[in-house]
């Protein structure tokens, strides 16, 4: 139960009479937070002034109600600063934006912190009905991640990645990968809305994307289940020789903010199960990197004597961490030493050993992470199957690539590294290490699954005058809600992490919510780590996550974003970022029949559309046009028609486009299906369509 306003105003001033700091803003003399200045896109005045604000001073009045609000609701202490660092009076916003994957919803969550309110749900590969994405509007976007003429209408939405300039969030772009149809998205954090998909021709599905290098001028996206290049067939007997790993290296137009598939190229890699994949930063620029199980090379319980996958693809106690020199492999591409495989171009494997893009270290075991230090010195890996993270040196790698201290060579000849050349330290941690995120103070986070906990320690090298701890050394482990995966911090995968906020994704929720029957949500739990190094990190909030797994997140600050309050101008189409040419313009509304195509150009405004009435034919091809022509913010239209499964969302400002045909006979009503004024109900149409029968007998 979120407190209500009274409430918090009596949480906040006692949190201060007892001298606690929140790094809260300040309070005005009646207990409510200052105005905080916003600015908007461009040159757009200052909304709120800053004003001047007194210290919140508490009566005995106020401290006894306080009191008898704690014990009439069981609470705590920890529970009353609990809600004091996380309630937002209403009006001012969340410091930082969470993008989060939207798992088998096929979507992306934007979420704020600390209040962990859901603000928006992007539709990437999944039709979304409040949006109309896939119900007439963002239709020819979804086509984009078709399986050539086979339509593709869910996703496994993993590892959000948002744009990057000199290795720091810039708040441009997001990115998005589909693990289970092996497709990235491009979404345009101006407007929030999936500008483009791509669907990987190569293999059918992946888990390591979205990565992008430190000036976004690749998108990295990492296999995950090894099949036959091209998404050919091969007999399983034939694995070794005709299955084969790989990573892509999708080429980011910033300008255009598309993904340029012809500068694009792939990396062919042995058949090894490429799992997660983070680019090197400031230090390891240059490099990315990637984890791999089953190097054992299993083809599961293919027979009744052959092991499955779970016992199989874990029986060696060290795999193959990948070291992957992209700014190499990138002149090998531009230098036409690729191959075409489905008029992809590929590297292939003996072009990366015989160049020296493609270098192994083991690593042990099973890993599911792999993340780089901000300052881009050491590279972070957790074995599920390992209580250990180890930390591998940049510098030891560089060294040890160009002496050539291998310990060996892979079946494919790929060079391995010795170990011990390699290694910086390992740190014991706990059980089922995952995933690591780091703060501005010198320390990292890791998830351990199977703890159901999130371990903090410090860091070595330059990190370690920051915390004043041993290096490299477990301080502290917080039980966490439960069998916690991907974790998030603060810009905690950036050069300049803030700190302040991790969220530990789970898994499990079990008693932690109402039981809605026996499907049960996911739980983000936010976590205050801005306490001393050793000293536990305060659980601060649950948030229940019920419309599938998230997987991973990127938390960004929230002035960093510049969204549009509405759009630029009016007639302005989102997926060309112009006016668009057909977007029909107010006293110019028409209804234009070539035989039985049918153009219809509508404007919409409250509380009307303009025509209110169009009669078809059946039969008719009808491309209708609409333009919102409001210019005042939160200003949004919908238009739906019934029994056509047809739904449209007009922001301020934007064109839209729908086409269908009229295959249906009879009178259909249109109405608006966002609350826009008063007069909401009364904005409808009707939409008439003469039966052939009838058209034949005139």
């Amino acid at each position: 139960m979120r407190p209500n306003k009274a409430r918090l105003t009596g949480v906040l001033a006692l949190a201060l009479a007892a001298g606690v700091t929140f790094g809260l803003p300040a309070l005005t003399a009646a207990g409510q937070p200052e105005a905080k200045k916003e600015t908007t896109r461009g040159s757009r005045k200052d909304k709120k002034k800053e004003k001047e604000v007194k210290p919140v001073e508490l009566t005995t009045g106020q401290v006894a109600e306080v009191q008898k609000l704690l014990n009439e609701r069981k609470l705590t202490p920890d529970d009353l600063f609990a809600a004091a660092k996380t309630y937002m009076p209403s009006g001012r916003h969340d410091d930082y934006l969470l993008f989060a994957s939207g798992g088998h919803s096929g979507q992306v969550f934007v979420i704020g912190v600390p209040s962990m309110r859901l603000l928006r749900s992007i539709a990437v590969f999944t039709p979304e009905p409040w949006q109309g994405y896939g119900y007439g509007i963002g239709d020819e976007i979804l086509k984009q991640g078709d399986f050539g003429d086979k339509p593709l209408k869910w996703g496994d939405t993993h590892h959000p990645g948002l744009s990057e300039t000199a290795g720091d969030y810039d708040g441009r772009f997001l990115f998005i990968g589909d693990k289970a149809n092996a497709r990235l998205a491009v979404i345009d954090l101006q407007d929030f809305e999936t500008k483009q998909i791509v669907r990987n021709p190569l293999i059918i599905s992946d888990h390591g994307c979205a990565f992008v290098t430190p000036d976004t001028d690749y998108v990295f996206e990492g296999g995950q289940y090894a099949t036959p290049l091209g998404l050919g067939y091969a007999e399983m007997k034939d694995y070794k020789e005709q299955f084969r790993g790989m990573v892509t290296a999708w080429k980011f137009d910033k300008d255009k903010g598309r993904i340029d598939q012809a500068q694009s190229f792939g990396l062919e890699l042995p058949p090894y199960w490429q799992d997660l994949f983070d680019s090197g930063k400031l230090l390891s620029d240059g490099f990315v990197f990637g984890n791999s199980i089953n190097t054992e090379l299993s083809t599961g319980k293919v027979d009744e004597k052959a092991a499955n996958f779970e016992a199989s693809t874990t029986t060696r106690d060290m795999d193959y961490l990948h070291i992957i020199d992209w700014k190499k492999a990138e002149q090998v591409f531009k230098a036409g030493k690729a191959k075409k495989i489905k008029d992809f171009a590929v590297i292939t494997l003996d072009t990366a050993i015989a160049e020296g893009i493609l270098h192994f270290a083991p690593e042990p075991k099973s890993p599911h992470g792999v993340d780089v230090t901000p300052d881009g010195r050491y590279i972070v890996v957790a074995g599920k199957l390992d209580p250990h993270v180890t930390v591998y040196s940049i510098d030891r790698i560089k060294k040890a690539i160009a002496e050539k201290k291998y310990s060996s060579t892979d079946p494919y000849g790929v060079p391995i590294l010795d170990f011990d050349a390699v290694k910086e330290a390992q740190v014991e941690l706990g059980l089922g290490p995952l995933h690591t995120q780091f703060d501005d103070k010198g320390f990292a986070y890791t998830s351990l699954f199977l703890d159901s906990a999130v371990a903090r320690w410090s860091l070595g090298g330059s990190a370690a005058p920051k915390t004043g701890e041993k290096p490299w050394s477990l301080l502290s482990k917080t039980p966490v809600q439960y069998n916690v995966g991907h974790i998030v911090a603060a810009e905690g995968d950036t050069v300049s992490p803030d700190g302040h906020y991790l969220i530990a994704m789970n898994k499990w929720s079990v008693d932690r919510f109402f039981p809605t029957g026996p499907l049960l949500p996911q739980n983000f739990q936010l976590v205050d780590i801005d306490v001393k190094g050793d000293q536990p990190m305060p659980v601060l909030y649950d948030s229940p996550i019920g419309v599938g797994e998230p997987h991973y997140a990127q938390m960004i600050k929230a002035d960093k974003l510049k969204p549009f309050e509405v759009y630029p101008e009016i007639g302005w189409n989102p997926h060309t970022g112009a006016i668009d040419p057909k977007a029909p313009k107010a006293g110019e509304e028409k209804i234009v029949r070539d035989g039985k195509n049918v153009e219809i150009f509508t404007t919409v405004v409250r509380s009307h559309f303009t025509p209110e009435h169009v009669e078809l034919e059946q039969g008719d091809h009808v491309v209708w046009h609409f333009t919102n022509v409001e210019t005042s913010q939160d200003a949004t239209h919908g238009f739906c028609i019934g029994g056509y499964d047809i739904n449209l969302s007009l922001e301020p400002g934007e064109y839209g486009r729908i086409e269908f045909t009229v295959d249906k006979p009879g009178t259909f009503p249109f109405y608006c299906t966002e609350f826009c004024s008063a007069l909401h109900l009364e904005m409808a149409g009707y939409m008439r369509v003469k039966p052939t029968d009838s058209i034949s007998q005139k």
